[in-house]
């Protein structure tokens, strides 16, 4: 997994592409070492810097994106969250909450497909959406800085052909391993030691 890894990283670097930096690559090489993935495709999000990275079972570099996530900072869910409408969920609950979880296709109450991250508290990657102008999403997707990528009630906004041909592809029937990095603490406080196996099995 680490030759596939690295061989992902070259190839992005010599395409003069963003590659993952930072605690992203540490936490793909970790799981590269650890095999923490069992074998399934797994994607990793950079809260930190509004990234995402997706990987297939052996390693593989598959792409890498910008995202938009949670208006607010933090790496934990409201209580009850998932269940309330949208209108009455408060500013600073809009949080993506980090962690590692088990992903898996689904739809959203609209029939629009998606990709559940954490059904429970309702948290998703999709499409990004600009039915509201205002919010300038793919103008925020497309600045270099990572400060503007702040707008969702928690979900993961995905650029359409990303998440067309990169994100969704790797979701197997099975689904994915899912990564969201913290931003509030490190990466090994959440992930390390792992002790998560019992959500693959």
């Amino acid at each position: 997994m680490l030759a596939a890894l690295a061989a992902g990283l070259a190839a992005l670097a010599s395409a003069n592409a963003a590659a993952p930096a930072g605690d992203a690559r540490e936490l793909l090489e970790w799981v590269a070492r650890t095999h923490d993935n069992a074998g399934m495709n797994y994607v990793v999000v950079d809260k930190r810097l509004a990234t995402v990275s997706v990987l297939d079972g052996r390693g593989k570099l598959l792409g890498t994106s910008p995202v938009l996530l949670g208006a607010a900072v933090g790496d934990d869910s409201a209580p009850g969250i998932g269940t309330r409408p949208m209108a009455q969920v408060l500013p600073h609950e809009r949080t993506t909450p980090a962690g590692r979880f088990l992903a898996e296709p689904g739809h959203n109450a609209q029939g629009e497909d998606i990709v559940w991250v954490d059904y429970d508290t309702a948290v998703s990657f999709h499409r990004v959406r600009v039915a509201n102008p205002s919010d300038r999403r793919l103008q925020r997707l497309a600045t270099p800085t990572a400060n503007d990528n702040r707008i969702s009630y928690g979900c993961i906004n995905v650029p359409v052909n990303f998440y067309n041909n990169v994100l969704r592809p790797a979701m197997t029937e099975s689904g994915a391993v899912v990564y969201v990095l913290p931003e509030t603490r490190s990466w090994q406080q959440v992930f390390w030691p792992s002790k998560t196996n019992v959500l693959l099995q």
